[in-house]
């Protein structure tokens, strides 16, 4: 019997997991677009999202960083579990979970001041934690847990699509393939603005921005794919015993 209740009880964990990389893209760009208009001195257009997770106040976005990563961590989870997506190819679920460790990481240490912000004179949460022009390793650290949200959210992407369509399921292939080259597309650019190219002056904020919202899109497109087929699933044997006791009945 609890053996019984244990696989049930999974079973209804496998939903809330795909649940939570439906909702983990849309609230992480909310909070970081809230707490950006809030900043002082902060312009979306030119800087970096990761900058405001330094200074004061900046533990709100560390906050985002890691809850939005924990709950990727739990989609990546709940796609290995999930009977509907056994064929969905591991190294996926593998992508997808290192997208959200990265974030966790991008949460535990903090950038160094890009594209100018935050300011020298701002004042910070840690009395030890001064800006510096010099790459700090915490700053190094952040820099390397942002590779496998950028790289491998399109890689994740890019297997899907032709995962998808060696199924034949075209829509799905185009839009997942879109998404991988429109999330490297914009990540160049933004990795050239912020790399002091005069031409992107001022708009690394914005292509970063635009190269989230790709991907992390595509992130709760998947999910949310992922839960209509789970749900279904866990339906089918509903309406086949009562097709069956219908027919019974007649």
């Amino acid at each position: 019997m609890s053996a019984v209740s244990a696989a049930e009880s999974q079973a209804l964990m496998v939903p809330i997991e795909l649940a939570c990389g439906v909702v983990a893209g849309p609230m992480f760009v909310a909070t970081f677009t809230v707490i950006g208009a809030r900043r002082a001195g902060y312009d979306w257009r030119g800087h970096a999202v990761s900058s405001l997770a330094d200074g004061r106040g900046g533990w709100v976005q560390r906050a985002n960083f890691i809850v939005t990563g924990a709950l990727y961590c739990a989609v990546a989870n709940g796609l290995a579990r999930s009977s509907k997506h056994a064929a969905e190819p591991r190294a996926v679920r593998a992508l997808i979970f290192g997208a959200g460790a990265g974030l966790v990481g991008s949460g535990l240490f903090v950038t160094d001041p890009v594209a100018g912000f935050p300011p020298a004179s701002c004042d910070h949460d840690d009395a030890d934690h001064t800006p510096s022009l010099a790459p700090t390793g915490e700053g190094r650290l952040h820099n390397l847990c942002a590779i496998p949200i950028f790289a491998g959210t399109p890689v994740a992407a890019l297997i899907c699509a032709t995962h998808a369509a060696r199924r034949g399921q075209y829509r799905w292939a185009l839009y997942s393939a879109g998404s991988a080259v429109a999330m490297t597309g914009a990540f160049a650019r933004f990795g050239a603005a912020f790399g002091g190219a005069p031409q992107l002056a001022g708009s690394g904020g914005l292509w970063q921005r635009i190269s989230i919202a790709t991907g992390f899109g595509w992130l709760s497109a998947t999910s949310l794919r992922a839960l209509r087929s789970n749900i279904q699933s866990r339906l089918e044997p509903r309406r086949r015993r009562c097709g069956i006791g219908g027919r019974l009945g007649g």
